[in-house]
């Protein structure tokens, strides 16, 4: 697992809801980097194994949508979701969990989790190459701290989900 102090330079593939566009797919395809998303700003990062899976569904995710106030009173100026999922499957994931404020960011190539060293194996669920559980916080491009669960291996029997959880997170933002 490789030790980075800023977060890779990547563009990002994302489908942003566009009104002029016809149809009942109301979407365009819009690029975002890496500079876009964290420059200038204090962000709150989590990656997950993937979308509708069921600790990603029901703790991993939902936490950090419903503390989001509070990581945003402690000068967090976004808090950004990041799983190896195409941008389709990712707006599908947060429209059935209502997700309002965590902005969903799909890494469908996993070219950011790889070159963040997160990329694992997850053949022996059938899942095939997916992010490892992670969080953390982006200064200005920069890893101020980082949070990574326990086990990191290819085909991991289990799903470690100790330290990146929210309740995790807003500890360290208080106290930091």
């Amino acid at each position: 697992m490789a030790v980075i102090e800023t977060v890779p330079d990547v563009l990002f593939k994302t489908r942003v809801r566009d009104e002029s566009v016809g149809g009942p797919n109301p979407f365009r395809w819009q690029d975002r980097t890496t500079k876009e998303l964290f420059a200038g700003k204090r962000v709150v990062v989590f990656s997950l194994p993937g979308a509708f899976t069921p600790t990603c569904s029901t703790s991993h995710l939902p936490r950090y949508e419903e503390l989001y106030t509070e990581f945003k009173a402690l000068g967090i100026d976004e808090v950004i979701c990041i799983s190896v999922n195409d941008a389709f499957v990712m707006y599908q994931w947060g429209k059935q969990q209502g997700a309002q404020n965590v902005f969903l960011l799909p890494d469908g190539n996993g070219e950011f989790t790889r070159k963040m060293g997160m990329l694992v194996d997850k053949a022996n669920l059938g899942f095939g190459m997916r992010s490892w559980r992670y969080s953390m916080v982006v200064k200005d491009g920069k890893i101020e701290k980082i949070f990574t669960e326990p086990g990191y291996s290819d085909n991991c029997p289990t799903d470690p989900f100790e330290v990146s959880d929210a309740d995790t997170m807003l500890k360290y933002l208080k106290g930091a």
